[in-house]
């Protein structure tokens, strides 16, 4: 008996069944494929939706609100009662639940405070009409910048917003601890005359709504503390960063 037709035949079937079997295996995969595209096409477009994708992907409708979690949180301000220029008292709970930046300044400053003010004022125009943000400008040297001083430097400065207030307390001691040990930010007595007799930091200090220091980080996931006000050794001012950490703190 001849079986080699036998044998073609049954060849010829058995790969035909392979055929068939890798062909219904694809479709297999292909329709697994499709179902997870379809799950996570749905899943998408539900996140997009409810306004709930990570930060930073470009389609997250709230990130221009929801960055407060790469904020440094520093040390909580201490106490402080001092007099604004229109003679009130001013202390921590005028600034609650407000976000405020902080100098230390003095009227007389021959050298870095008008230039620091100037850029105070255009974060003043930046959020002229939000109640919910404030600046301390606290003098260095209270014994001469009186709340009369403060009136007439705000005057003629163009100090305008409500929550801006100049402050003096009653002694030297109470604002330099309050500078040096507070916001550790230096301030201190300086007998060259082109300083005023006086020196202070360039920088000024965030403060949010619960009253703690508040800053970004840098490039290397440091927080920088404070923010520059003027150019420092080649290092450009930092006030266009302030301004965006500023609008974060008030959606917090």
């Amino acid at each position: 008996m001849n079986i080699e037709p036998l044998l073609k035949t049954r060849i010829r079937q058995t790969e035909k069944t392979k055929f068939m079997n890798k062909k219904y295996s694809y479709v297999g995969i292909a329709f697994i494929i499709l179902i997870f595209g379809i799950y996570v096409v749905r899943n998408l477009d539900d996140r997009i939706s409810n306004e709930t994708l990570i930060d930073n992907n470009r389609l997250n409708k709230k990130t221009e609100v929801n960055k407060t979690s790469s904020l440094f949180t520093y040390d909580k301000v201490p106490s402080f009662e001092f007099i604004n220029q229109n003679g009130d008292t001013i202390n921590n709970n005028t600034y609650k639940k407000k976000v405020f930046v902080v100098e230390f300044f003095f009227t007389t400053c021959p050298t870095i405070c008008p230039l620091m003010n100037q850029k105070m004022l255009t974060i003043q125009e930046e959020f002229t009409d939000n109640p919910n943000f404030g600046i301390a400008s606290i003098s260095i040297t209270p014994n001469t910048d009186t709340p009369k001083v403060l009136k007439e430097y705000a005057q003629s400065y163009g100090i305008t917003h409500k929550n801006w207030h100049l402050l003096t307390g009653k002694s030297e001691e109470t604002v330099y601890e309050l500078s040096n040990k507070g916001f550790k930010l230096y301030t201190g007595i300086n007998k060259d005359e082109a300083h005023g007799g006086f020196e202070h930091s360039g920088l000024f200090a965030l403060v949010d709504k619960k009253g703690f220091i508040r800053s970004r980080r840098d490039s290397q996931g440091n927080p920088i503390l404070y923010y520059r006000a003027l150019e420092e050794t080649g290092f450009p001012d930092q006030i266009k960063e302030l301004k965006e950490d500023i609008k974060i703190l008030l959606y917090e």
